[in-house]
């Protein structure tokens, strides 16, 4: 606490210079529309929220220190936080790259884009924020991983742009660490054998993949800053391989790393959705420098709109796709209900409207943002969102009385996986293969304990499972239609005395012991 204390003091002061910066710069700046104010959305990969400061500064030391208390540090990316919104339960509505993008440009839960799992392209009529902020005067564009136009790989600018109007530097797939660019446009740095390839090569500060995508945002800027301007940067850092250019790689090399808590827990239950995957290691040094780099970038923006008289005037989101456990539940990656899986770093810098350390800790989803934008921009639109306008939580002093604090996510796929229903507080997660997992996040935060079965939750569960039904029917989510699953949420919403499986789970598999 005393520590984020002084480093808001910090900020405070750095905020008020580059306040400063502005005023004296804005005279010889571009034009700054107020009703129309430009738009940066910053999209990392695979990022686990504990990697960023502003969000270990707000949780007890266990869970911030999941990796012992070697720590990278966040110095940019906290200063969004700390002059704008933090949102502490933010959850990707399917924890995966395709289908939570797709969710948070359109506003729409994944079974609507049509893109339930990785690499199915996006239907074309969707509509797009983008699109819409196009519509409304705003030069739009767009550059880094897309992965929402089938199986391309780079498939450098896709011919569908979804309403980003300048897309040469989006790329469909890929986790390329080395980009360069000719007279013919961008391509991938490194090759093996005539192909792309992900090593790191020859990157330096000019072609390593981070930096370069910032330095085409920041080209963007200079180019358009005539008119409203609305950018998407979509970095694919710090999602695996875990490598990273100089001097970023050697940074954290010396530091000490502890296995998760979760890492090596014997003989517990553990649901059909969340057994261990791998037994990879749990080493953060590469990882730590990937977020590094990034963090050094994003004060390269910050700088270059503080230069130009344009900061006060720009709104900045900062989020991920994805979270990524880093060995959390003995798992890597992603695709599961678990915190490190499934929430994600949400931070909204937007000054004429949203105060500075602002936190907002009710449950909210990828598909919230794009009615939240068009409230925070005071645009109306034509489209109806699936999601849900937050814009109150982030810039109302007092509660907002009418707030349901329920937010649902999915598995991918159609009929077969899970489904979430999730508060600040509690977790439900129901599935085809598995008995229903409820969790105390506040006493449980590891998701350890299947309350379930605890009279206590009972009343709890049951306003959650009414929900996620609500949600199913109302979206037409198919998985409403798994026999399991149906059953299931009639037992929680009507049933009495304990859980018994029902019979119509044909597809459950013989459980493997439990031996980590």
């Amino acid at each position: 606490m005393k520590f984020r204390m002084l480093r808001n003091t910090f900020c405070q002061f750095v905020f008020i210079s580059l306040v400063s910066l502005v005023s004296v710069s804005q005279a010889d700046s571009g034009s700054s529309d107020p009703d129309s104010p430009n738009l940066i959305v910053i999209m990392t990969d695979e990022h686990n929220f504990r990697t960023l400061g502003c969000y270990r500064d707000l949780m007890q030391k266990r869970q911030a220190y999941m990796w012992g208390p070697a720590v990278v540090e966040t110095p940019n990316i906290d200063w969004l936080a700390d002059q704008g919104a933090l949102c502490t339960s933010f959850y990707a509505t399917t924890p995966v790259c395709s289908p939570s993008r797709g969710s948070l440009i359109s506003g729409l839960y994944p079974q609507a884009t049509p893109v339930v799992t990785n690499s199915v392209p996006l239907s074309d009529d969707v509509v797009t924020f983008a699109h819409l902020l196009g519509k409304a005067g705003y030069k739009t564009g767009y550059a880094g991983k897309w992965h929402l136009d089938g199986g391309g790989k780079p498939q450098w600018a896709p011919q569908r742009k979804f309403g980003f109007q300048d897309n040469r530097f989006m790329f469909n797939r890929g986790h390329w660490k080395n980009l360069k660019i000719d007279a013919s446009g961008p391509k991938v740095g490194s090759l093996s054998k005539n192909r792309p390839s992900y090593a790191v090569g020859d990157a330096d500060e000019k072609t390593f993949t981070t930096d370069f995508l910032m330095d085409r945002t920041l080209e963007f800027i200079d180019a358009n800053q005539s008119v409203p301007f609305c950018y998407m940067l979509s970095l694919p850092d710090p999602h695996g391989p875990d490598t990273v250019r100089a001097p970023y790689d050697t940074m954290y090399d010396d530091q000490i790393y502890e296995k998760p808590t979760t890492f090596d827990v014997d003989d517990r239950a553990i649901p059909e959705w969340g057994e261990p995957a791998q037994k990879s290691g749990f080493g953060q040094s590469k990882y730590y420098g990937m977020v590094k780099c990034i963090d050094d970038n994003i004060g390269r923006l910050i700088k270059k709109l503080t230069d130009d008289g344009i900061l006060e005037n720009t709104m900045i989101v900062f989020t991920a796709d994805h979270g990524d456990l880093r060995g959390e539940h003995h798992r890597q990656n992603k695709g599961v209900p678990w915190e490190g899986s499934a929430r994600v770093p949400f931070l909204v810098y937007y000054p004429s409207k949203i105060k500075p350390n602002t936190v907002v800790n009710q449950a909210l989803t990828s598909v919230d943002f794009c009615p939240t934008l068009f409230s925070l921009l005071e645009k109306e639109v034509d489209v109806e969102f699936h999601g849900r306008d937050f814009s109150k939580l982030l810039t109302q002093d007092a509660a907002v009385d009418d707030w349901d604090d329920v937010a649902f996510a999915r598995g991918t796929g159609d009929m077969a996986g899970w489904l979430m229903a999730v508060s600040d507080s509690h977790k439900l997660v129901v599935a085809s293969s598995d008995r229903p997992w409820f969790f105390d996040l506040k006493r449980d935060p590891d998701e350890m304990i299947n309350m379930l079965d605890n009279p206590a939750y009972h009343e709890i569960a049951r306003k959650l499972a009414i929900k996620l039904k609500e949600y199913g029917v109302k979206y037409a989510d198919p998985r409403m239609e798994s026999p399991r699953i149906k059953a299931d949420l009639g037992w929680l919403i009507d049933g009495k005395g304990p859980y018994v499986a029902p019979r119509v789970n044909l597809q459950d598999k013989k459980r493997k012991s439990k031996k980590n």
